[in-house]
């Protein structure tokens, strides 16, 4: 560290593991997106659908375990380690009653929700089948994500990329057996898809209270020792975690009503769309992970009571991203029909993906810029400015599709370009609110 500031070493240091744990994550999604696509183009079109949707209602609990990452960080910067632990179990115990909620809202009204959006009937059905299975999931994947927090949070990331490597392989393994029936296990399709997330997701939950054991991690933060809630805690983290929450959930939301409208254009359209998000998914990896460690770092160094060193940490991360981003673009400008080919063989799903690649290049740049100052925002603890901002994003985003979409009759390439707008735009903002907003002397 040089001068209280995080070297571009040390941010590397913390955010290499998340990247590694990010691309293993990821790679379930590149070998779902591939095993479907050699089903059908519904279900590769039903998968992209049903798979926004669930994860709509599940950035609920990825913004929740995210404030309580910035308070671990907080506190992990102050030393105080043992608030960590009544963080910790607190976040965990939230997290559980967030799983049973939106277990029950799956049960009971996706099928309407579902009914009133989709037009095609073949994809309706697979993407109510996928959402079924899937919801059985929520439990254990509630619970991975507050040890993700944890993690990040004390900035002992290198466990994640042990545990995503773990869902990573079982994941791979029943989707190979699932989906195809391979080995005498029943054919599947994309319920064996959604089953395999979940048996992987539960492995590891196995996987992390292992190492929690282990290690002493138990000890260290006096985990699962809590019965009497601390309800000022409480209050603390979901005052904190509630814009989080409800900035995720909205910015899910928006993708999935992006993906409702590419459906609209066409069945090859959504196809090839969900070919193009694997692919875009993948790439923003690096940046993902920088974000997840900017967020920590920023608030690590404020606990430590170096405000003044917030923007220029936030720009090193800013430097990594952009030129690790512009690396990666490189593959898909030079490569783009062996990439394509792995998901589908059909030719006019390839014609149909290639503008796309073109678009999702140059929307990654704007990513890496928009996201890394974004989260440096949120991890100063202005949670709710950061709502603001990508409220407003959104409905800039989803305006600019509605009129390209339904009003120019643009086809899918074209309505693709919305993802620079919002990424410029957020990041913009975002950009504006560090130097004008008065975040130095906010207590979480």
């Amino acid at each position: 560290m040089q001068g209280n500031l995080f070297s571009y070493s040390d941010i590397w240091k913390i955010s290499y593991p998340i990247i590694i744990g990010l691309v293993a994550q990821n790679i379930m999604l590149v070998i779902d997106t591939a095993f479907l696509g050699r089903v059908s183009d519904i279900t590769l079109g039903a998968a992209a659908i049903g798979g926004v949707f669930y994860l709509t209602l599940v950035m609920l609990a990825t913004g929740f375990a995210i404030g309580a990452q910035i308070m671990i960080g907080r506190r992990n910067g102050a030393k105080q380690y043992y608030a960590i632990g009544n963080i910790f179990d607190h976040a965990q115990g939230v997290l559980i009653i967030m799983a049973i909620i939106i277990w029950i809202l799956l049960h009971f009204f996706a099928p309407l929700l579902m009914e009133q959006f989709i037009t095609s009937p073949a994809i309706l059905k697979e993407s109510l089948i996928f959402i079924d299975v899937r919801k059985y999931g929520l439990l254990f994947g509630f619970i991975v994500l507050g040890f993700n927090a944890l993690y990040v949070g004390n900035t002992r990331t290198k466990v994640l990329s042990l545990s995503t490597f773990v869902m990573a392989l079982f994941n791979i393994v029943f989707d190979y057996v699932l989906i195809f029936g391979n080995y005498g296990f029943p054919e599947m399709g994309i319920a064996g898809a959604a089953l395999a997330t979940n048996i992987a997701e539960f492995f590891t939950f196995i996987f992390y209270l292992s190492w929690t054991l282990i290690h002493g991690d138990h000890k260290r933060y006096k985990f699962f020792i809590r019965i009497i809630p601390d309800y000022a805690l409480l209050k603390s983290l979901m005052n904190l975690s509630t814009p989080v929450m409800f900035q995720y959930f909205f910015s899910f939301t928006a993708w999935f009503i992006f993906f409702l409208i590419i459906e609209r254009i066409g069945e090859t359209a959504l196809a090839a769309s969900n070919i193009a998000r694997s692919i875009y998914m993948v790439l923003m990896i690096p940046v993902w992970g920088l974000s997840a460690a900017v967020n920590t770092l920023v608030s690590n160094t404020i606990g430590r009571g170096h405000h003044h060193l917030v923007i220029p940490l936030i720009l090193r991360v800013l430097i990594i991203g952009i030129v690790i981003t512009v690396l990666l673009v490189q593959i898909i400008l030079f490569f783009p029909l062996p990439i394509i080919g792995f998901y589908t063989e059909s030719q006019d799903l390839i014609e149909a993906t290639l503008p796309l690649l073109r678009v999702i290049s140059v929307a990654l740049i704007a990513f890496s810029v928009g996201m890394i100052i974004f989260n440096g925002l949120s991890g100063t603890g202005k949670t709710m400015l950061a709502l603001k901002i990508e409220i407003l994003a959104i409905l800039f985003y989803l305006l600019t599709t509605l009129v390209l979409a339904l009003g120019f009759k643009a086809p899918a390439h074209v309505v693709w370009m919305v993802e620079i707008v919002y990424f410029s735009s957020m990041g913009l903002f975002a950009f504006i609110a560090l130097k004008k907003a008065n975040w130095r002397e906010i207590t979480i």
